[in-house]
């Protein structure tokens, strides 16, 4: 077994049709097609990547067909779990032949074993509400999964933060069981991150002692107003992916990467030493 894992985390794609925008603003899908470039591109290629839901704006068949159609030119293995924008029914068509989807059940729950890694996504979707639960039934799910092997290091990842942002209008539809998770997480050690979607912004808090971390939209971000009661708006910021890197002596290590092309790299030395 190695004892070193990667896994990129991207989320928030919410992709439309060829040629829809997103809030009549956002080209979705180009800004997909730009970061799946960059994830074919990454060096040493991680081992796999996590999509943290909101594949689609809609939950429209149409939409799926197109961001399968993407995710397909992906050279490396994926996951993906729904968010609020996705429609059960249809993602699970959408990727029923992937070996971690599951053929039948209320929810959209799967593990991965196959790396030094346990990989656990958690559905914490509400149909048609933007906030997440984790009700009896998936907290039974999630306990029982993480009895099931407490030695192995595990990501769990869910759409829903379990924590307050600061930003009111997406801490209204938030994980709304957080505590739940929490006494969970509490006698689950081997957890090593909790990872999320839904706020598009690169944010790390902490529950149970647990680090939580929600990655960035691959194409718009929501604007950061702290402001009590401040609008829901979004900012055409850089768009951006995370990737989680472990290795079996040493913590976690978590980084935040933009999307895009941008400037250098440059060296910071010469022949003759430190550039002046």
């Amino acid at each position: 077994m190695k004892r070193s894992f990667v896994l990129a985390q991207i989320s928030d794609l919410h992709v439309r049709t060829a040629g829809r925008l997103s809030y009549r603003k956002v080209d979705t899908l180009s800004a997909l097609k730009t970061g799946i470039a960059q994830l074919n591109a990454l060096r040493p290629a991680p081992d796999a990547v996590v999509i943290t839901g909101d594949l689609t704006d809609f939950g429209k068949e149409a939409e799926y067909a197109t961001v399968r159609a993407l995710l397909d030119e992906l050279t490396l293995p994926w996951f993906a779990i729904p968010g609020n924008h996705d429609a059960r029914p249809a993602f699970r068509r959408a990727f029923v032949d992937k070996s971690w989807m599951p053929s039948e059940g209320e929810f959209l729950h799967w593990e991965v074993n196959d790396y030094p890694l346990r990989l656990i996504g958690l559905d914490s979707t509400v149909p048609e509400k933007p906030w997440g639960e984790l009700c009896e039934a998936r907290a039974a799910w999630l306990s029982a999964r993480l009895a099931e092997e407490t030695e192995k290091p595990t990501l769990l990842m869910l759409h829903h933060p379990p924590f307050i942002s600061g930003i009111d209008h997406m801490d209204r539809q938030n994980l709304k069981d957080a505590d739940r998770l929490a006494q969970i997480l509490m006698h689950a050690p081997q957890v090593m991150r909790v990872l999320c979607g839904h706020v598009h912004r690169y944010m790390v808090s902490q529950l149970a002692g647990v680090i939580v971390c929600s990655a960035p939209g691959t194409s718009h971000q929501v604007a950061a107003d702290f402001t009590p009661d401040g609008p829901a708006n979004f900012v055409l910021e850089p768009p951006g992916m995370l990737l989680h890197q472990w290795h079996d002596d040493q913590p976690m290590v978590t980084h935040y990467l933009p999307i895009g092309d941008y400037p250098g790299p440059w060296p910071f030395y010469d022949a003759q030493g430190l550039i002046d």
